[in-house]
Parts: C-alpha cells; sequence; structure tokens
C-alpha cells in the first residue's frame, strides 16, 4: 500500500528502524524539481536547520556559477623584477598567488617552465611568494578531527600548491628486495627515504606495515616494510608542516629542474610599482565548470573554500571601503586577470559570509537564511534546512547553468563519491553527499521511472549517521524516489 503524499515511505521507516535513527533526527524532501508550487511526495521536518556535511557544497558552487560564470578562471601571475643577462636574473621572481583552486604540480612545473624559457637560468636574488590575496589565519590541521595528515584538512591558501600534500609512490623492486620510494613534489630541506626493505605476503594494510613516521617535518621515515604483492601504489598525505609547504615545494621543484637559485624561497608580496605593470608571464586556471566538477564529485574540501574565498574577494559589495557595498573590483579587472593593477581587497571568510547572504536572499529565498562557515561543509558550524536546499536545486534547475551544476554531481553506482552506491537506482540520480561524524546527507536530482524528474534532500544529525545501516537509508530513498510509477 502507497504511504500518503508527504508521508515518509514505509520502506524508508523501516530502514530507519534497522539503523536505529528516530524520526526526529531526520530530515527528509522529495519534490518536482519543476513544478515549484506541487505538494512535495514526501516531507518530514522540511524546515529544520540541519548540519549538512558535504552538501553545502551545493550552495558554495551553484552561487560561484550564478556570480562569475562558468568559464570564470583564477590568473597566477608571475612578475620578474630585473634584467636577464647570459642566463641569470639579477633580481627576485614574484609568484602572486590569486585562489586557483588547482595549482598542482603538473601546473608548477610549467610555470617554472616558462619562466626558464624567458631565460632565465639563474636567479641572482629570491623567489618570492605571494600569499595576500586571501586573509585566513593559519590553523591547525589537526583541530578539527585529530586528524592532520589526512588531505581533506588541509587549509585554503592564496598560493595552494598541490593541496598541501607530499605523494608517495611505492613500486616493488624484486632484484633489489627493495620497494623505490618516489616523493612529489622534491621538498627543499626534508630528507625522504627513497626505499624500504621488500617484504613477503598479502598487501593488506600497507600503510600500517609501513610504519611511517612522519613527526619531524624535516625527515619522512619509514620504519617497516612493504609487500611486493601490493604492486605500485600512490599514498598522498599532507605535509606535517603546512606553513613552509609551499616555500619548501617551489625551491625544491626549480632546483629539480635544473635552474639555481642564489638567494632563497621566502613569503613576501609583490611591490606596488611592480604590480601595476604587465606581469612576465601568468598561468591560468581550468574554468569554474571543470573545478566544480572536482569539488562535487569527489567532495573536495580546500577546492571549495577557495571559491568560497574568492566570492567575497572579486564580487562587487562584499567589502566597500566605507560600508556602502561598493565595488570591489577597480575598474578594468577582469574575472580571469586580477593581477597587480586591481585594486581587490583580500579574500576572507567574513566577506564570503557576506555575499553568499545577500545572494540568497536575492536569488533563493528571503524566508530562511543558512548559516556558513567556510562554505565546505567541514564545519561544525554550518547549517540549511532541506527546505532551502530543495529551493536551490530547484532555481538551479530553471537556470542556464543546471547543466554544469548537475554536471558536477556524483551518479549513482556510476562516479564520484556514489561510485560504490548500493541502489536499483544506478545511473537515475545526480547527487552529491555528505559525510561528518554525527552527519550524513544526499541531495540532488533524481529520475524517476514516469519520466519526471525529482529534487531529493535527505539530511541525518544522529551519532548513528555513519554506519551502514544509514547508508542504506539513503539507498531505499532513491530507490524509493526514483520508483514514482
Amino acid at each position: 500500500m502507497a504511504a500518503p503524499l508527504g508521508a515518509i515511505a514505509p520502506e524508508v521507516e523501516a530502514a530507519l528502524a534497522r539503523a536505529k535513527i528516530p524520526r526526529e533526527a531526520v530530515a527528509l524532501l522529495v519534490l518536482d524539481a519543476e513544478a515549484s508550487t506541487a505538494a512535495p511526495r514526501l516531507s518530514h521536518r522540511a524546515q529544520v536547520p540541519m548540519n549538512p556535511a558535504s552538501v553545502m557544497k551545493l550552495t558554495t558552487t551553484f552561487a560561484a556559477l550564478d556570480l562569475l560564470g562558468p568559464a570564470y578562471a583564477w590568473s597566477t601571475p608571475v612578475y620578474v623584477d630585473g634584467p636577464v643577462r647570459d642566463g641569470t636574473l639579477t633580481g627576485n621572481v614574484y609568484i602572486k598567488g590569486q585562489g586557483d583552486p588547482k595549482l598542482v604540480l603538473e601546473k608548477l612545473w610549467l610555470l617554472m617552465r616558462r619562466l626558464q624559457g624567458l631565460g632565465i637560468k639563474q636567479i641572482a636574488g629570491d623567489i618570492v611568494l605571494d600569499r595576500s590575496a586571501f586573509e585566513v589565519p593559519d590553523a591547525d590541521p589537526a583541530t578539527f578531527d585529530g586528524e592532520p595528515l589526512r588531505p581533506y584538512n588541509a587549509a585554503p591558501d592564496a598560493l595552494l600548491i598541490n593541496f598541501k600534500a607530499v605523494v608517495m609512490t611505492f613500486a616493488p623492486d624484486r632484484a633489489g628486495s627493495t620497494a623505490q620510494v618516489q616523493f612529489d613534489p622534491p621538498l627543499a630541506g626534508v630528507q625522504m627515504q627513497t626505499s624500504v626493505p621488500l617484504g613477503s605476503g598479502e598487501c593488506g594494510d600497507y600503510r600500517g606495515v609501513l610504519k611511517a613516521d612522519f613527526s619531524d617535518a624535516k625527515h619522512i621515515r619509514f620504519a617497516g616494510s612493504y609487500a611486493a604483492s601490493c604492486g605500485e601504489k600512490v599514498w598522498p598525505v599532507a605535509y606535517a608542516d603546512p606553513r613552509s609547504y609551499g616555500v619548501r615545494a617551489v625551491q625544491g621543484m626549480w632546483l629539480d629542474m635544473g635552474g639555481k637559485l642564489s638567494g632563497t624561497v621566502r613569503y613576501g608580496t609583490v611591490p606596488a610599482a611592480l604590480a601595476a605593470g604587465k606581469p612576465a608571464l601568468e598561468a591560468s586556471s581550468a574554468p569554474l565548470a571543470e573545478i566544480i566538477r572536482d569539488i562535487n564529485k569527489y567532495s573536495n574540501n580546500v577546492m571549495a573554500q577557495q571559491v568560497f574565498l574568492t566570492l567575497g574577494r572579486v564580487v562587487p559589495g562584499a567589502w566597500g571601503s566605507n560600508g556602502d557595498g561598493a565595488s570591489n573590483e577597480s575598474p578594468g579587472a577582469t574575472a580571469s586577470g586580477m593581477g597587480g593593477a586591481s585594486a581587490l581587497n583580500a579574500g576572507s571568510f567574513a566577506a564570503s559570509r557576506t555575499v553568499m547572504q545577500r545572494w540568497w536572499k536575492e536569488r533563493i529565498s528571503a524566508e530562511e537564511m543558512p548559516v556558513w562557515d567556510n562554505g565546505s561543509g567541514l564545519s561544525r558550524q554550518e547549517r540549511i534546512s532541506a527546505q532551502g536546499l530543495a529551493r536551490l536545486l530547484q532555481v538551479a534547475w530553471r537556470s542556464p547553468y543546471m547543466s554544469e551544476l548537475m554536471g558536477s554531481l556524483p551518479i549513482t553506482g556510476v562516479d564520484g563519491t556514489l561510485k560504490r552506491f548500493k541502489s536499483k537506482a544506478v545511473g537515475s540520480a545526480h547527487l552529491k553527499t555528505g559525510t561528518l561524524s554525527n552527519a550524513l546527507a544526499r541531495a540532488g536530482y533524481v529520475d524517476g521511472a514516469s519520466g519526471k524528474r525529482y529534487v531529493l534532500v535527505a539530511l541525518i544529525n544522529h551519532a548513528n549517521a555513519n554506519t551502514e545501516a544509514a547508508r542504506v537509508v539513503m539507498e531505499t530513498l532513491v530507490d524509493w524516489a526514483a520508483r514514482d510509477n
């Protein structure tokens, strides 16, 4: 027997009971994506603010599409201060970070390759890294959950290089009875153990067997072994001293590429006179439409925070010298090239919250206001209701950027964080996922068997939210939503 319109379906109720999650810990909403005035198929505690975990990324990424446009790109300008003669620059190189969410190793290598293409082989000065585009206090990566080496805890940075991570690749060398260890990027001043003894037996918990010691940021050691049966494995870890990461990575990369440096790599700012001119070269990011695919499909926290901070930095009205909502850009500043000539203020979480609140009121709803912290969902403070998320998804469905947002969401049983989603509705839903201790969430679009498309939002805030039984609740709800005939 079908459940009354708006009521929780019996199979979902049963799944909640098996998970030992009370109805009071859940908010659910399923409604037509297009018919905003139609009665919802399911509505339970839809107006109650909940911790959405990473589902909060939907607000950040859609606001960015709406305010910046899908073609928006970040620029990383490089300035050269001094003459170049016989391959030697007499002066400094300045690299100005402006928030690129994906300045990975390949892009850093290409940037330095282009610098060498200017005829610079030796720098008789310093390489200065300018991080002033964001005002973000240094944070202890262990603060959130006591896992400082997990890459998801990386803090945002105007010059975010490779997510502040060290990528270790282990490759067995049976002839030498060792496993070779490659570190990327090479970090200047850090001693890295380049081989470990080769072990036998099953692969199993190879990370635990390696007995890695990351306690000293200047030494990375292994006291254990690596099983030959593991084959090649890649293990990314957050660098133990994130504050020095950028300096070490840039110096290590420059030297590894054969460059010479008489001075040091240090943090600083581009001199005003130099910044007023044209940079020697600029590295551009992928467009926003591609960036949000990484953010939403793989729930990348620091990339989401980079986008969130960018909103506060470049959207007009985030600041205003007299509090009058004046534009945050100088005349002539462009989305993809906000170099030294721009009078942009530094981005901050406070400025971004102001932008999000104003945008939400004007674009989504004047009746309720979510609570933003850093825009990524990696927060105990962020709150939004199922109704608020559903309204955002309905507005997005009618917007010119619907395809970009939907294309960024994981597909059930196909890719991203939903690749292992155990559902009969494989491929029939595009859903953002969210997981924190005591919080589990899903929000997005479901294709019904009838041909209709639905908005689905499910939020669980409970001690049992991270159990397999709780995930079954989500799978059961998606299956029910898709089976609408």
